[in-house]
Formats: C-alpha cells, structure tokens, sequence
C-alpha cells in the first residue's frame, strides 16, 4: 500500500506522515513536533535551541513521570539528564543546559524523514551551524493556519502514548490488543497488573480522517469544548451485537469519527447499513493502519485478517451478513472535498 503522503501531497499529510510513518527509536520527534507548536510565533520565524529546548524538554519530563520508557535503547545520557530534573538533583537551568547540548543530536536531522526518505516539503531550516537554531518556514506558518491544526496536539500525543506503552510493556506489539471503551472513549490495554489506558478514541482515529467526518467530509473537531466534537461511531451499526453478526461490532476495525449530523441528525445512520461505497472508504482506512507499525495495526490486523484478501473478505462478508439484516442502505451527499 502506498504511503499516505503520496496519495494526498496537503501540508496537513505531510504532517501527519511525519507523526505516524517516521522513524520511531526515541520519543523525541513527538516532543519536538509539541515543541514546533508552542513557539509558534511571528514575525521572528527563528528558533534558537535556548528556546526550543524548554518545551521540548518539558514535555518529555512530563512523560518520563508516567512512562519511564522514551527509546529503545538501553541508555541514554540526555534521558538521565531529565530523570535527574524529575527528582530534583538538578535544577532547571541544569536541564535545559543540558537540553541544548545533548537533546537535538539526531532528531532535527531526521524529523522531516519518512520510511527512510525525507518528505518534498519542510517545516523548519537547520540553521544551527550558522544562527543557532532552526528557522520555521511558510510550510509550518501555512500548516498552523488551517482549520484543523487545532486538532494536531492531541493527535501527536495520542501516537506518543500509543508508542511508549508498546515500549513500556517491553513484549513485541503483535502481542497487545488495544480495546475500545465506550462509555469513556478510550483506547486501553489489559496487561498481567491490570488495565493500562493508553489514549483517547478521538485523538487516535483522527489522524487518517484529517479533521474531516468519514461519512460526509464535513469539518469535525477532537477538541471537547467545540461545536463541532466529533462522534465515535460504529461503521457497522452497534445494533448488530447479539445477531450472530461476524465482525466484533466494538473493534477498532469498526470505529470511525462522525459529524452529529451523520450519526444522530434528521437524516443520520443511526441503525442503517453504510454503503458499499462507503465499505470500500472503510477498507482504505484499515489498510492505512495496517500500514503503521504499532498497536492499532496489529489489534486490526487480528480482528480482521492478517492479508490485504483477508481483511477484503472479512469486509464483505460482514456487509453481506448486515444487508440480510438491516436491508436499507445509507450515503449521506458530501458536505466538502473528499481527502480521504
């Protein structure tokens, strides 16, 4: 399956390759991403390492207090570091210090590089050898205007938390199952000390929808105070449970975001089957999944089938068991440009 950047060359995708599809051996190009964020600023478009140390370093420290594992190797100074600021043994001056020194080695390097090659367009310019930092180009500036940018906090901290506890838990990925909670929109693991609550729904599912609901392409947001809040939603009805009905009706396989219109409004799906259309979108997304490295791509995997025809048949099986049950077919028109 091609990459999703190459299929949809917006800045927003090059973005999300970056978070999903990057190379993953240390937590740090999460931390800078947060980090690129918070000193968005104008006009001054560079950002020297004094500066870019403080929140990236931050928000690894916040995550080192729940989850000691930040890269796969056995050791790392710059970690020590921030563990020793965590404790107190080191004051913050000490840690940012640090920070610059050791903190930036290989990720501004490799940031921009997806499955070993870099994207066609940049956020930043490297410019420490001349200016002592990174300077942000009209890419970012252009990324941090769009509608949906109000969304890519979560949706980087939901692939963290989806990455650190594949490494916490020190067992190959293929091994974790990520359940879906319902009532409280969470994504969580069962482990042998009980269960682990790894990221919100929402967050997670949005990355390959782009802010966008997968049935009528309107705009949805993951942000809880929006008018637009997103729905989780159950592709193939949760009215299926109990029918004998083949597919795990809470499996991730199944879940999607929704406009309010789409999943609850005068003309919503409610109980309705989603077309074949639209069954053939929902394959796109898994396969999307399939292609990330990480816990949702194997859970999918597991409750779908572990082959490109498998997952095709699993699908069509399960829509051919649904029309004998729920007859009615349903589409919503378009409400924007299909992105996905």
């Amino acid at each position: 399956m091609a990459i999703f950047f190459e299929n949809d060359p917006t800045l927003q995708s090059y973005w999300r390759s970056i978070i999903l599809y990057g190379r993953n051996v240390a937590s740090y190009k999460f931390a800078l991403a947060k980090a690129l964020i918070d000193l968005n600023k104008k006009p001054n478009d560079l950002i020297k390492l004094e500066d870019l140390a403080v929140p990236f370093s931050n928000h690894l420290c916040d995550h080192l207090k729940n989850n000691d594992k930040q890269i796969t190797s056995s050791n790392s100074e710059f970690l020590n570091t921030l563990r020793k600021f965590n404790n107190e043994e080191i004051d913050v001056g000490k840690k940012n210090e640090i920070t610059k020194k050791l903190g930036f080695t290989n990720v501004i390097d490799r940031f921009h590089e997806v499955n070993g090659e870099p994207i066609p367009k940049s956020f930043y310019i490297d410019e420490r050898k001349q200016y002592g930092g990174i300077r942000l180009t009209d890419n970012f500036y252009k990324l941090l205007e769009l509608k949906e940018s109000e969304n890519f906090l979560n949706e980087v901290e939901s692939r963290w938390r989806l990455v650190e506890t594949a490494w916490k838990l020190g067992v190959s990925v293929k091994l974790l199952q990520v359940k879906y909670d319902k009532k409280n929109e969470i994504f969580f693991i069962d482990t042998s000390k009980g269960r682990i609550n790894v990221t919100s729904s929402k967050n997670a599912l949005n990355g390959y929808q782009k802010s966008k609901c997968f049935f009528c392409f309107d705009y949805i947001s993951i942000i809880k105070k929006s008018i637009f809040l997103s729905d989780v939603d159950h592709f193939f009805p949760d009215i299926l449970k109990g029918t004998g009905f083949s597919g795990y009706v809470d499996g991730i396989w199944n879940l999607v975001l929704s406009c309010k219109s789409c999943n609850r409004g005068e003309k919503g799906k409610f109980a309705k089957l989603p077309s074949i259309k639209l069954l053939e979108r929902l394959n796109k997304r898994n396969e999307y999944f399939c292609s990330s490295h990480h816990p949702l791509r194997e859970t999918i995997m597991s409750q779908t089938g572990n082959t490109i025809e498998q997952r095709k048949s699993f699908l069509q099986k399960c829509f051919n068991e649904a029309k004998g049950k729920l007859i009615h077919t349903w589409e919503p028109k378009p409400k924007d440009t299909a992105t996905f």
